[in-house]
């Protein structure tokens, strides 16, 4: 994987399948899914990770950047942008699903998820804590069906979301940490109970690529042209006071059996906006879904804090590597409500380096206390959904 060390030098798509699979419990019907998320620091502030939709799903690879307010490049969406659209696309795929059930017509669809993340404390003295408050989502139906039923259709469908139960329920996540090849103890942070997992490097002999003989279309996520406007803002290293972002998620849907596409926009100015798609469908395949997406989401702002934390440090750590597992249920009966969960973030830590043990340690707590995805899966923080019914005639 070390052969590519930036985003433009692969000449790839920023994303595209790597492997064909199956279709996933937890993305359609009632059962339990475990997402795995294999990534890497590419260079800089790019990362890049190999999304599996579960045990014999399909695996996507994606990567993702900061703009300059971080000193990144701007090339692919920031990770926050990520979550978003997991969020979006995996609620819309259950409304979709219920509607469907309760044989309700829908015209057209769109939803926004707007999230305000802060980080309070001193980042880089071990003091910064993230925080995150609870999405406001705006949902947008036009449907012959009667206000009582839309309504009940999209909370029911909220409900039954295991990327908004990754915010509605806290998670207790845990952690482990390789250092030079070899699993060392964790003190500071619950300790993952999975056996040892298997460094990225060691699985990817070569880089991720294009599945052989499939097409490789560059729009599964690609730059608008728009950009969030204002004067630019240097994101500084050292900051006082509490600092908050904004991100915001425009979902909508393409075509009526589960293909999404959401806008990501971040609140800081001269940033720009990426769109990035995904196949809820049964079967998909075409695009990762939702709930790939919320898991890359996690571990993109994981790395960023990781990198952000050696950089301002000047630590000789590199080759940052992560394995992480996220585990997601849904429950019910399709006729009836469904209910979605998401289970703790067991996170494996791979690093490379000539520091005590004490830092490496000391930098896997500090990403993790200020994580702002860490924040909101360790919180309790009901999504506040805001509905809109149109009465246009059901397509």
């Amino acid at each position: 994987m070390a052969s590519i060390e930036s985003i433009e030098s692969s000449g790839f798509p920023l994303a595209f399948k790597v492997r064909q699979g199956q279709a996933t419990a937890a993305a359609s019907a009632s059962g339990r899914a475990v997402f795995l998320a294999e990534a890497r620091q590419i260079g800089g502030h790019q990362k890049e990770c190999v999304a599996q939709e579960a045990e014999g799903g399909c695996a996507f690879r994606l990567v993702s950047d900061e703009g300059a307010q971080l000193k990144g490049t701007d090339l692919a969406p920031f990770p926050l942008g990520f979550y978003s659209a997991g969020l979006n696309a995996d609620l819309v795929n259950r409304i979709v699903a219920l509607a469907r059930t309760r044989a309700i017509a829908l015209a057209s669809l769109d939803v926004e998820v707007h999230n305000r993340y802060s980080m309070t404390g001193s980042f880089f003295q071990g003091t910064g804590v993230g925080a995150a408050e609870p999405a406001k989502l705006k949902v947008r139906v036009d449907s012959r069906a009667s206000s009582a039923q839309i309504d009940e259709l999209v909370r029911d469908a909220a409900l039954a979301s295991p990327a908004l139960a990754t915010m509605r329920v806290p998670l207790v996540n845990t952690f482990a940490l390789y250092v030079n090849g070899r699993r060392r103890q964790v003190t500071r942070l619950p300790v993952s109970p999975s056996p040892d997992a298997v460094d990225p490097f060691v699985t990817y002999r070569k880089p991720p690529a294009p599945l052989e003989g499939a097409a490789a279309p560059r729009d599964l996520v690609y730059k608008t042209g728009g950009t969030t406007q204002g004067e630019f803002v240097y994101q500084a290293a050292e900051t006082k006071g509490r600092v908050v972002i904004d991100v915001w998620g425009n979902c909508r849907l393409t075509d009526p059996a589960g293909l999404t596409e959401t806008v990501v926009r971040l609140g800081f100015p001269r940033t720009s906006h990426f769109a990035i798609r995904s196949d809820e469908r049964a079967g998909g395949g075409s695009a990762p879904c939702g709930l790939a997406l919320t898991s890359a989401g996690i571990v993109f702002c994981y790395i960023t804090q990781l990198l952000r934390y050696i950089e301002h440090q000047k630590l000789k750590i590199r080759g940052v590597r992560i394995v992480q597992a996220s585990p997601y249920a849904l429950s019910g009966a399709p006729a009836g409500a469904w209910t979605g969960a998401a289970e703790p973030v067991d996170t494996h830590l791979f690093l490379n380096g000539e520091e005590s043990e004490e830092a490496y340690e000391m930098l896997m707590t500090v990403a993790a206390r200020t994580c702002y995805l860490h924040a909101a899966l360790g919180a309790t923080l009901p999504p506040q959904i805001d509905i809109e019914h149109g009465k246009q005639a059901a397509a």
